[in-house]
């Protein structure tokens, strides 16, 4: 969650910071907060006080530049109802009830909800706002038309996912991630750092750069920089499975820069394939062994998991994949392997697959 920082220094003025919880730097992360009165009040004792947990991705963003940035980046309409995640003490929460026709909030620590509730009170918004005081994953959202998220980092990967091939429909993602993280996201083929998680969820979405955020702009500072990214879901998607696709990267993206002959070869994803293709064959592991020639391991297969070998080869050979690498493919070329692959009897999903294995 995050709040906004006023420039380098706080400044100490209250009357430029009554629109803001300020947050002091110092050990322990106390929150300052402000008194019905205006004046400003730090919470000395820990039981009275916000202490921050890092280990839960609470690093307080505070900066008013950085604010408006995000919110004139996401397009706010009037209309729009806007899904929050993570809206701390509120500071973003403040920007985006004064743009939005309504925000959704979606908060698991009590002690900030009980703060944006009180502070969304004092200034008369509490009819624009819905609080969901539950974990975001474990959260079924209501209909929005943007999100604004300002995500912890051990939950990025996953949150995004939930984004991208859940059920909702929105307009845009406007995200604020880990830099490496964002970094991972808008790779693209070709790329050294072209990975699962880019081809995932560019599938089904757009991603965009929007701009960088120093680590020095939180607090408590965490270890390394932020980027705000935007993700628009695309209006034609293609006409495939999503579980037999994750299922296929998971596989084609676990040794990304072996060629597709080298990794098809591998024993292990052999017999997995041919458990999973369904031709009627019961194959365990242990009807798997090898043997040395030269360099190279041979496998020994019974007949029938040999004649499968052979037909997933057979299908990379003839249609000139048995020597490319998954991270210099394109989406098109990816899903016509995929599609080469099932036509041919060759499957990569099982129904327990979980959706959001990525």
């Amino acid at each position: 969650m995050i709040q906004k920082t006023v420039g380098s220094s706080i400044k100490s003025s209250t009357s430029c910071l009554s629109s803001l919880l300020l947050v002091r730097r110092n050990s322990h992360s106390r929150i300052r907060g402000y008194e019905s009165n205006g004046q400003v009040v730090e919470k000395k004792k820990q039981h009275d006080g916000l202490f921050l947990q890092k280990s839960k991705g609470q690093h307080l963003l505070t900066n008013t530049r950085i604010l408006d940035a995000i919110v004139r980046s996401s397009d706010v309409r009037p209309t729009d109802t806007v899904l929050e995640i993570g809206p701390g003490t509120g500071n973003l929460t403040m920007k985006l009830l004064e743009a939005a026709h309504h925000v959704v909030a979606v908060e698991l620590d009590k002690r900030m909800v009980e703060i944006l509730r009180t502070r969304v009170s004092d200034h008369g918004f509490q009819h624009k706002l819905t609080i969901i005081q539950k974990d975001v994953l474990k959260t079924d959202f209501p209909e929005f038309d943007l999100v604004v998220a300002n995500i912890p980092y051990n939950i990025s990967s996953p949150l995004v996912a939930k984004l991208v091939y859940g059920s909702n429909t929105f307009r845009t993602a406007t995200l604020l991630l880990q830099k490496e993280f964002s970094r991972r996201l808008l790779a693209n083929p070709g790329d050294s750092d072209f990975n699962r998680l880019a081809v995932n969820v560019k599938l089904l979405a757009d991603v965009k750069f929007v701009m960088d955020v120093s680590k020095r702009e939180f607090v408590p500072p965490p270890k390394v920089d932020s980027s705000v990214v935007m993700i628009t879901p695309k209006e034609v998607k293609p006409d495939v499975n999503v579980r037999e696709w994750l299922a296929f990267t998971r596989t084609c993206f676990g040794k990304k820069n072996k060629t597709l002959g080298s990794m098809f070869r591998q024993k292990k994803k052999v017999v997995e394939l041919l458990s999973l293709s369904k031709v009627g064959i019961t194959t365990n592991a242990s009807d798997v062994v090898e043997e040395e020639e030269g360099e190279d391991r041979v496998l020994c297969l019974d007949t029938d998991a040999s004649m499968f070998k052979e037909r997933v080869i057979g299908v990379l050979k003839s249609n000139g994949f048995e020597d490319k690498r998954p991270s210099k493919l394109s989406h098109g070329e990816l899903l016509r392997l995929l599609s080469l692959f099932n036509q041919a009897g060759i499957f990569f999903h099982s129904l327990s697959m979980d959706l959001h294995d990525y």
